[in-house]
């Protein structure tokens, strides 16, 4: 094997312990990201839910109120009544039955309004029935998904300290200025660093490179960069590995 495959061997079996090292940052960063996301979703219905409950007990309170009142002024009717045929003279017979015919439009005004009550109070439990159903599924959701995450953490975290190994590992081989040169790239630019071209495309940035570059890429006598992403090449036929393109 001539020392530009060797090289090129070195740097590609570099970037697949790179590959898996981006990929565990990424589920690193994302994990945690998809569960914030549910969190905030849980927050804001957890807050509708807490308004409806407050409404559903203010509804509670009008309806008791109500119901109080009209069995108070019922009570007073019915005692007043009792009274009427005592009362001695027309002005104070006058008097209660005016006051008696206050209460009882009074206690017909109050059935109407706490019978629309009633109505609201129903389909706000009925609204509070279905949300009570969403609130539960989500928040089940959430503690699974929380649960989840810390394991697949620990496990991402624990994998990545085994790649970071592999990786100086693999960084050993590779001669020093290649390495150095693979460094700055990987530095400045999006996974991957080395990519193969294939009938004159490279697949990191999925655009074909110069002619006279193609060429000089079939000889493999150096290791070049592609002309447009500036990711490190290799042509497909001379080392046949499967690298991932970048999106």
């Amino acid at each position: 094997m001539s020392l530009y495959l060797k090289q090129i061997e070195q740097l590609v079996a570099l970037q697949k312990v790179d590959d898996h090292i981006y990929g565990i940052k990424a589920e690193l960063k994302n994990a945690p990201q998809e569960v914030e996301g549910l969190q905030q979703r849980f927050d804001a219905l957890e807050e509708q839910r807490n308004r409806l409950l407050d409404k559903l007990t203010h509804l509670k309170d009008q309806e008791k109120r109500l119901g109080t009142e009209i069995e108070d002024d019922s009570l007073r009717i019915k005692k007043s009544k009792s009274k009427l045929m005592l009362v001695g003279n027309t002005k104070e017979y006058h008097a209660m039955m005016r006051e008696m015919d206050n209460m009882e439009k009074m206690n017909r005004s109050r059935e109407e309004e706490k019978l629309a009550l009633a109505e609201e109070l129903q389909r706000q439990t009925e609204s509070m029935a279905e949300m009570d159903e969403r609130y539960t599924t989500l928040k089940a959701d959430l503690e699974t998904k929380k649960a989840s995450l810390e394991a697949r953490l620990a496990e991402a975290g624990a994998g990545l300290s085994d790649l970071e190994s592999q990786r100086n590992a693999a960084g050993r081989e590779v001669p020093a200025p290649v390495l150095s040169r693979y460094e700055f790239i990987r530095q400045r630019l999006e996974n991957p660093v080395i990519v193969p071209v294939d009938k004159g495309v490279c697949s990191g940035c999925h655009i074909s490179i110069p002619p006279q570059s193609y060429i000089e890429l079939q000889k493999g006598t150096q290791i070049l960069s592609c002309p447009n992403c500036q990711r490190l090449i290799y042509w497909s036929e001379h080392f046949c590995v499967e690298t991932p393109a970048s999106e």
